[in-house]
């Protein structure tokens, strides 16, 4: 008897494997990109983590760009999704740090020496020694007894 159920389930998985997926989720939240992100609840009877994913803004874009807000939510690196107020604070910050970097090197820009383009600058030792080892570039050849 429990023969026919396990072939009813191969049968019901591979029939299920032909069909397009069916996403049911809820929406969570949408980002700046235009992405929309879902997230499918655990269950009581099951012990994984919730299921979490996201659909671009285009179809066919599969390297859409993504804050880092929403991708460790999308990993499950952080339990809630992110709000406006946190991602707005956290531009503001990345905005400050750009700034004071442009301004760091702007000011080491003007005190550093600008080193020599010149490719006479590696050392060269005449005809003491072989520019390509093995090649008989200096004039004398291998003794040929």
């Amino acid at each position: 008897m429990g023969e026919r159920r396990i072939w009813f389930n191969v049968w019901k998985n591979f029939i299920d494997s032909l069909m397009p997926r069916r996403f049911t989720g809820d929406h969570v939240g949408t980002d700046s990109f235009g992405n929309k992100y879902y997230e499918i609840p655990k269950t009581s009877t099951n012990r994984q983590r919730p299921q979490r994913y996201f659909v671009t803004a285009k179809k066919e874009d599969f390297e859409a760009p993504m804050p880092a807000e929403w991708e460790s939510w999308l990993r499950n690196r952080r339990k809630f999704p992110p709000t406006p107020e946190e991602i707005a604070e956290n531009v503001r910050i990345m905005e400050q740090k750009k700034k004071g970097a442009a301004e760091i090197a702007e000011k080491f820009k003007l005190s550093a020496p600008t080193p020599e383009k010149d490719p006479l600058s590696f050392p060269t030792y005449g005809d003491q020694y072989d520019i390509n080892p093995g090649s008989f570039e200096r004039g004398d050849k291998k003794n040929e007894s």
